[in-house]
């Protein structure tokens, strides 16, 4: 037997109703960076507990090198509410102690950045808790250090700081790393071998996450085990980590050629063209338009502002500055402050309101208690907004700049009123339509929540405005379960039954209770009451339940949380054939590439796309950390809806209405060109504009099939192509860029085509 460092010999482990080990033996050696991945409940944690050696095993032993350390970060944090983070997460350090360090200075500034150190633990969020409780593991040294879901509460630059911390912590050899986390870009970066945990073993395998889903489909393969859903979803994901262009084409986890055997048969992720003529039939062309949005929430000192309240990060950020012996950031989110004048005839006016205006607040509050204590209300209010929206043709959030010229020239009772503080959006224009899938990154308080909020119309913009399509149906996967904790009571077969009793996924018919089981649930769970599932099994539920509700434009929030590896790759393989507009925020940069097509940066008060994913918007930070600065507001992307640029209301508002690549051109003053275009796009088409009309889709459908043979050929050449030879990959990945604009243009145009052929 060999002498680990820290091990287990012949370890047997059973809960009340559960076997988690079964006779295991398995250690850890100075040197190793192990990733450990399993369902929830299989026991990853309680391996750490038992090394760690808080929990007994039942039968055989653990064993340990004489004089080793081991620390551990829990998923609770053992920090006692009275003291001062400085007193629990700097053990009472000395600011000239750890500032004269560069690697405790970093850490510091890394994770405790815009904190004040005199502040009670007890006072903070479980973010900043989170993020305390790592900083005062990480000032200390150890030979085996080990994580459980170290990245949950972290943004994406301080995920991407602390994977090169872990690699660089010790020198080749020394020191051993154990990592628990659902987060498998970081798994990828950070681990050289992988433990599986499941049905009451451990199982080995040498290399990172990619290297493990290589070496579990080959196992699964050869095995030819019955677990055939999860054999499938394996495949699936390996072939998107084997085929994907960007972060994975520069460090090579696997052999590829091995790799392309395995995936040989597997189809593209989505079908982007068929999606789009889906989400087309059941949205039309206009989805979402932010038309020249400016947000901008007014603060009052002493008091909790409006964009505070609605993001709960930034509330706690700016809860905490407000105190002494605040650290200074590793990096600091560029904040805007800015002012608008906006015209009202009405102190209750949703923009005063929802930027946090006190006097508007108290008029609205009034308001509220005036209608209730009168009986009356606002029916046009309390009608149900679908409803209003697909009798009205749509729904406008805000006011444009000529209904407000106009109102204020109709009255002269109209009140100019300034709005000053933080300015999350600075006259963004962004069009969002039918099918488009778009992930949305940005640090904690940068106003993600806030641009979430204006999507959907929960939130007025301050100037600008928000349109909704008519047959718009939102729904929205929150962090929070606010929505599931009402139905807490009720069995799962008794929630289930409110829903239709079939449902078409992926072209087949499926019932309630199938897509559940698809979901990790097991049909014996159908009579457990909802407050009774875990935290994990309560956000597959939340899922499930807005899947069966059939909304057409989906809205996530960091959906991966408390999800394991396998649940997640469920997840994703729900939404790659789901037919409707998807956004979705989160930290996760593997998830967020995996099930968005483009992906979007909310930093210095612009939406700016990323073209090269999750790492085009680090390298934006790592600029402006070296005082370089935000790049233009021109992202050059001009994708179906996706334009970011900045144009005037009018001609945003003709091309919505017009549909993205419409042809509609704009002058410099941002009004149309004509009302020709609008009326062409419009007309339907006769006699032989139909028949060329008809000639050019087929083109289009079949150029589109052949750019999407000439993009996975790139995408392999890339996998294939060696890391070091960036030049190379730079000339490949040029081309796949052409190739996507093009795909893109085409796409665009066959949309325009087909609403003028129905």
């Amino acid at each position: 037997m060999p002498t680990y460092d820290i091990g287990l010999e012949h370890v047997s482990l059973a809960f009340a109703t559960k076997t988690i080990f079964t006779d295991v033996t398995q250690g850890v050696f100075e040197g190793d960076r192990i990733g450990i991945v399993g369902r929830n409940g299989d026991g990853k944690s309680t391996l750490l507990h038992l090394f760690r050696g808080t929990q007994e095993p039942d039968s055989g032993r653990v064993t340990k090198r004489g004089g080793l350390t081991f620390g551990m970060l829990d998923q609770r944090d053992p920090l006692d509410d009275d003291a001062t983070i400085r007193e629990a997460a700097l053990e009472g350090r000395a600011d000239y102690e750890w500032a004269s360090d560069n690697t405790s200075r970093e850490i510091v500034e890394a994770l405790l950045g815009g904190m004040s150190l005199d502040a009670k633990i007890g006072s903070l969020s479980g973010g900043q808790r989170r993020r305390a409780d790592l900083a005062r593991l990480l000032l200390k040294d150890w030979d085996i250090l080990a994580l459980d879901e170290p990245t949950n509460h972290l943004d994406v630059v301080t995920i991407h700081w602390l994977a090169e911390h872990l690699k660089n912590r010790w020198s080749r050899g020394q020191g051993a790393l154990l990592l628990v986390t659902h987060d498998r870009w970081f798994l990828d970066e950070v681990c050289e071998s992988m433990w599986e945990v499941h049905d009451g073993v451990i199982e080995p395998f040498e290399g990172g996450y990619s290297a493990y889903m290589l070496q579990r489909v080959e196992r699964d393969r050869q095995a030819d085990v019955r677990e055939t859903k999860r054999r499938n979803l394996a495949r699936k994901e390996l072939a998107w980590l084997s085929r994907g262009a960007r972060a994975r084409s520069t460090k090579q986890k696997f052999h590829v050629k091995a790799a392309r055997e395995l995936i040989a048969d597997v189809p593209p992720m989505r079908n982007t063209l068929e999606l789009k003529q889906m989400a087309t039939s059941r949205l039309g062309k206009q989805v979402v338009d932010l038309i020249d949005v400016t947000q901008i929430f007014e603060h009052v000192q002493g008091q909790v502002s409006a964009a505070d309240a609605i993001d709960p990060d930034a509330m706690a950020l700016a809860d905490s500055a407000s105190r002494v012996d605040v650290v200074n950031a590793m990096y600091a989110e560029p904040q805007l402050h800015g002012s608008v004048e906006v015209a009202v005839t009405d102190m209750t006016d949703p923009r005063l309101v929802d930027a946090g205006v006190p006097e508007a607040v108290a008029a609205a509050e009034e308001a509220r208690r005036k209608a209730e204590t009168e009986g009356a209300g606002n029916p046009q209010l309390s009608d149900d907004r679908e409803v209003r929206r697909m009798n009205t043709g749509g729904e406008t959030i805000g006011v444009d700049d000529q209904t407000a010229a106009d109102a204020e020239g109709s009255t002269s009772a109209a009140r100019k009123v300034t709005v000053s503080g933080r300015e999350i959006l600075d006259d963004v224009t962004w069009l969002i339509g039918p099918g488009d899938r778009f992930g949305i990154v940005g640090a904690n308080g940068a106003g993600k929540s806030t641009l979430l909020k204006l999507i959907d119309g929960t939130l007025t913009p301050t100037a600008g405005h928000v349109n909704i399509g008519k047959t718009v149906k939102f729904a929205v996967l929150s962090q929070r379960l606010d929505e599931l904790e009402k139905l807490g009571k009720y069995k799962i077969k008794e929630v289930l039954s409110r829903y239709k009793p079939s449902y078409i996924v992926d072209g087949k018919e499926v019932t309630p209770g199938q897509l559940m089981e698809r979901l990790g649930f097991e049909s014996a769970q159908l009579m457990t009451p909802i407050a009774d599932l875990s935290g994990g099994q309560k956000r597959r539920m939340q899922l499930l339940l807005i899947l069966l509700d059939e909304p057409n434009v989906l809205i996530m929030d960091e959906p991966g949380n408390d999800l394991d590896t396998d649940m997640l790759a469920v997840m994703e393989d729900l939404l790659d054939t789901w037919p409707g507009t998807l956004i979705v925020v989160s930290h996760d940069r593997y998830l967020l590439e995996r099930v968005t097509d483009q992906q979007f940066a909310l930093i210095g008060g612009k939406v700016r796309h990323l073209p090269g994913g999750v790492q085009d918007y680090l390298d934006m930070v790592e600029d402006i950390k070296n005082g370089k600065g935000l790049p233009a507001d021109n992202p050059g992307f001009a994708g179906t809806g996706g334009s970011s640029s900045k144009r005037g209301a009018k001609g945003a508002a003709a091309s919505a209405q017009g549909g993205s690549g419409s042809g509609i051109q704009t002058s410099n003053d941002g009004k149309a060109d004509g009302d020709a275009g609008e009326s062409a796009a419009e007309a339907k088409l006769t006699g032989k504009a139909f028949h060329e009309a008809s000639k050019r889709v087929k083109a289009i459908e079949r150029k589109l099939a052949k750019l999407e043979g000439q993009k996975a050929d790139l995408e392999q050449q890339m996998a294939a192509h060696d890391p070091a030879d960036y030049e190379g990959l730079n000339k490949l990945n040029g081309q796949l860029t052409a190739i996507n604009a093009e795909s893109d243009d085409l796409t665009a145009e066959w949309m325009e085509l087909s609403e003028q052929l129905e």
